[in-house]
């Protein structure tokens, strides 16, 4: 397939699978499910940004500071946007911005919506996170077919427990299930649309390529340990956390092991 091809199909089936398996555990709430979904999309993160892009951003630079200092000025980014933008809608003291568990407890134990302003929020703040991910996703795939799908299906597992929450919001935000599912396919469209202008983009301006490996790393890495690790934390008891490592390592060996399929293939 041509590098467009698998742009294109790697963003469809991206958001096809994410919404999908969103809705799935959305609508018959299991809750545990998010929490392994959640643990097992951190592993996966942080296996593609330490084991695939990250090592390819330094192998296209002449000096591995200058990605490092990517990487910094990238999370240090997408903290302030989330701070500006609100990505997600988040109280003082009650937020199920990044925990869709907590997002969960909220619709059974607290029916009465908001008139859609929490919602609406979610897919403008989603919207841009798809065209982002459709942005890294085609600078993955222009330098390298195999760390291109690598870094689609660490991105596909962190959107599933996202969407679902968000889907839940959605509905706690007086949205009906037919629309908050609407609302999450045009969202997620951005990807595809993020995605096929990078590719002509990039085409002729090579030289951005191996700094948008550097801020694919810093958002997989920000979106790891600053959104979802923090929700781990709320169960500390020792069977939760064992459960907690192993999928997190399940998540890390599965993109070292499609990383050495698809470089052998």
């Amino acid at each position: 397939m041509s590098t467009l091809t698998w742009i294109i199909a790697a963003s469809l089936l991206g958001g096809i699978l994410s919404l999908l398996f969103a809705a799935i555990l959305a609508l018959n709430a299991r809750v545990s499910w998010l929490s392994v979904l959640v643990s097992y999309a951190i592993g996966a993160l942080l296996g593609a940004a330490f084991l695939n892009t990250l090592p390819e951003a330094l192998e296209l630079s002449d000096n591995p500071m200058q990605v490092t200092i990517t990487v910094l000025t990238g999370i240090l980014i997408f903290f302030i946007l989330e701070k500006l933008v609100l990505w997600r809608h988040c109280h003082l003291e009650d937020c199920e911005a990044h925990d869709p568990a907590h997002a969960s407890a909220m619709v059974s134990s607290n029916p009465i919506h908001d008139h859609g302003r929490s919602g609406m929020m979610v897919i403008v703040g989603d919207t841009f996170h798809n065209f982002v991910d459709g942005i890294l996703i085609a600078a993955a795939f222009i330098a390298d077919t195999q760390l291109g799908i690598v870094t689609s299906i660490a991105i596909i597992a962190h959107e599933i427990p996202q969407e679902a929450g968000d889907f839940i919001i959605l509905l706690n935000s007086g949205y009906t299930r037919r629309m908050a599912f609407l609302m999450n396919v045009l969202s997620s469209l951005a990807t595809v649309i993020g995605g096929i202008l990078a590719f002509f983009m990039l085409h002729h301006m090579n030289f951005l390529i191996q700094p948008l490996l550097g801020f694919a790393s810093a958002s997989m890495i920000y979106v790891a340990m600053s959104d979802l690790i923090p929700g781990l934390h709320r169960r500390p008891e020792i069977n939760a956390t064992i459960q907690q490592v192993i999928l997190i390592l399940l998540g890390i060996a599965s993109i070292w092991v499609m990383g050495n399929i698809f470089s052998h293939g």
